[in-house]
């Protein structure tokens, strides 16, 4: 009578499965960007001995634990903080601003007076722990 064929079952090639896996992780790996915090740029400077600075150029920059800023021991707003030190820049070019924070001072106080430093192009500034 009639014989049947053997039909073989169609098969998935394997071999190169592998091979293509790596390079679509490869693909999404090399086209992927990841976000990282590049946190706060600050050139700090080397070893070395200390030198006295004139009282005439520093001006004192406190933040106490309740977010008041104490710009030359006068309580002024975060966004004054800029035109002040910008005119005081301008008077003396040797001025350094010397940012002194509480232990108990919020973050974000710190790093918005730090930014208004940044905005008011202070190039001197010393972070120093509060008396």
């Amino acid at each position: 009578m009639f014989r049947r064929k053997n039909k073989t079952a169609a098969e998935i090639p394997q071999a190169s499965l592998a091979d293509i896996a790596f390079l679509i992780l490869i693909f999404y790996l090399a086209t992927t960007t990841i976000n990282i915090d590049k946190g706060i740029s600050l050139t700090l400077p080397a070893k070395g001995e200390t030198k006295e600075v004139a009282k005439q150029n520093v001006l004192p920059l406190l933040i106490n634990a309740q977010g008041e800023v104490l710009l030359d021991n006068q309580v002024t707003a975060i966004p004054a903080i800029k035109e002040i030190v910008r005119a005081k820049l301008l008077a003396n070019d040797k001025l350094i601003v010397s940012v002194k924070a509480d232990r108990e001072t919020e973050y974000r106080v710190y790093i918005a007076v730090l930014d208004q430093l940044k905005q008011a192009v202070v190039s001197r500034i010393s972070i120093a722990e509060p008396d």
